[in-house]
């Protein structure tokens, strides 16, 4: 009878958990125990980043809209009110894009709401 070799599942399975903790520091990323926790801590905080990313830009975008529109002689809430009120449906992503690259068009849209 001729030999049969087998644990082709599990070290592809080793394998594919090696390969995810390439960079990580220490046993983490070539001891497979500790790879699977290293793995498993490392996604979750990776799932919280992508929900924090949207926060800190959305922080970002709140500082860049402030800067210009004091600069306009405005303050960051009122602005927002007032766009709210005038209709304006520039979100603050664009609106803070607008204040960092095209000043002079921001400083229309703050004529328009005042």
């Amino acid at each position: 009878m001729s030999r049969v070799k087998r644990g082709t599942i599990a070290n592809k399975r080793r394998k594919k958990v090696l390969k995810y903790t390439k960079g990580f520091k220490w046993g983490r990323k070539s001891k497979e125990r500790a790879a699977k926790e290293a793995l498993l801590h490392a996604w979750s905080h990776a799932f919280q980043g992508r929900k924090e990313k949207k926060r800190n830009f959305r922080t970002l975008w709140n500082v860049k809209i402030n800067a210009a529109s004091r600069a306009n002689g405005i303050k960051y809430s009122e602005l927002i009110n007032k766009l709210k009120k005038a209709n304006v449906k520039l979100d603050r992503k664009v609106l803070a894009d607008l204040a960092l690259n095209e000043p002079k068009v921001f400083a229309k849209v703050l004529e328009k709401v005042k």
